[in-house]
């Protein structure tokens, strides 16, 4: 749904955000290839998310540090690189929130 990437954290990470429809709710999981746990919130819904609110999900996003392996704690550094088939306007969001950072 939702392909993240961290070019200013130490290892270059991407992770991938799914959506899953389980139990008539949608299951939300992100995953990397370390395996690490991510946190996200909200972790489900009954209805799609908006555009604001995902937003809010990728921000919100934190490793779970009781299960955290490969360094994933540094992972997380600075304003994500979006691409998205489902939200497509998130690349342009983000991209200008990495512009007001000088990162790019």
């Amino acid at each position: 749904m939702v392909k993240l990437s961290y070019p200013e954290s130490q290892w270059g990470e991407q992770i991938s955000i799914y959506a899953h429809y389980l139990n008539y709710r949608i299951e939300f999981e992100a995953v990397d290839f370390y395996g690490n746990e991510y946190m996200l919130y909200p972790r489900s819904t009954e209805e799609p998310l908006s555009f604001e609110d995902m937003v809010y999900l990728i921000e919100g996003m934190q490793v779970n540090t009781d299960e955290l392996n490969g360094g994933a704690d540094l992972t997380l550094n600075g304003v994500p690189r979006v691409e998205s088939s489902f939200y497509p306007e998130l690349k342009n969001f983000f991209d200008e929130k990495r512009s007001n950072y000088d990162l790019d």
